[in-house]
């Protein structure tokens, strides 16, 4: 019967066109989340930074400008011991169910104590 498979070549391309855009699509959002993971990570380790130098407002600033849009600062002290946390929705929340979190650890610097130094105390 000839022509009896006509048009079958129409879906079998509909088909091949929907699956690579789907797999586009997966590559695409695999890229974002890997790029909003270093912001995370860059976003934690410059909180950390200036939370260690005494300058918190500055370190939630920070977070603000280099993680992405609605990301969590998260502070623990023990001691000396800074650890600043980021946590994300990746690509803008598109992809639900996945968080990303870095995290970050500095010592806190010393404080300048005039009467400690030479010349500043009686």
């Amino acid at each position: 019967m000839p022509g009896g498979d006509r048009g079958s070549v129409t879906v079998e391309a509909a088909l091949g066109i929907g699956a690579l855009t789907f797999v586009s699509a997966l590559l695409l959002s695999g890229i974002g989340v890997a790029a909003d993971q270093l912001r995370c990570t860059d976003a934690a380790r410059e909180a950390a930074r200036l939370l260690a130098r005494g300058q918190p407002a500055r370190a939630e600033q920070a977070v603000r400008e280099i993680a992405p849009p609605g990301a969590r600062l998260d502070v623990v002290r023990e001691g000396d011991a800074i650890t600043a946390g980021v946590e994300a929705e990746p690509v803008a929340g598109l992809l639900p169910g996945i968080r990303l979190r870095s995290r970050a650890f500095a010592i806190a610097e010393p404080t300048a104590d005039p009467a400690a130094e030479p010349g500043g105390g009686p």
